[in-house]
């Protein structure tokens, strides 16, 4: 198993605003509802659109599958959480292939320029996750310093009362 996978995508924001306009049920195909309610009411929408494709593509990198598999479109979408950052939602066969591979989350980044959306993808395992339970406790750590910085005291004290 690998420990992690990245993958990255970059779309043409003027590409994905042609394609919307010639074809107007390519968003309701691709995109989750939540999506293009999300997107719709940005000032660019295919800005917005844009970096949700790149983040299905990023996604699926990182999952080392692309569109193959049995996974389509709808089964990777961008949702926001409560902080308003983007975090991916997989279902269906992407969250089946996900949970084989033991990928506990799959860290998002999207931005972009006036002309091209990015997406990167960081697929995070158990492997590579950092363990709360291995991290020192800091009040250990300190009172383990004292301790030593105290032995070191009453030995130097010591050897001063011997000379």
């Amino acid at each position: 198993m690998a420990l992690a996978g990245i993958g990255v995508d970059m779309v043409e924001i003027a590409r994905m605003e042609k394609t919307l306009a010639r074809r107007p049920s390519f968003a309701k195909r691709v995109f989750s509802e939540e999506e293009r309610a999300y997107c719709d009411r940005m000032a660019r929408p295919a800005q917005h659109y844009a970096a949700r494709f790149a983040a299905r593509e990023a996604v699926l990198k990182a999952l080392g599958t692309g569109f193959s598999r049995g996974i389509g479109v709808a089964d990777v979408s961008v949702v926001r959480n409560e902080a308003g950052q983007p975090q991916v939602r997989l279902t269906g066969r992407a969250a089946e292939i996900a949970a084989e591979q033991g990928v506990r989350e799959v860290a998002l980044s999207l931005s972009y320029t006036h002309d091209v959306a990015v997406a990167n993808a960081v697929a995070v395992t158990d492997d590579v996750r950092p363990k709360l339970e291995e991290r020192p406790d800091p009040k250990a750590e300190l009172r383990k310093s004292f301790r030593e910085a105290r032995s070191l005291i009453d030995e130097l004290e010591r050897v001063e009362a011997q000379e």
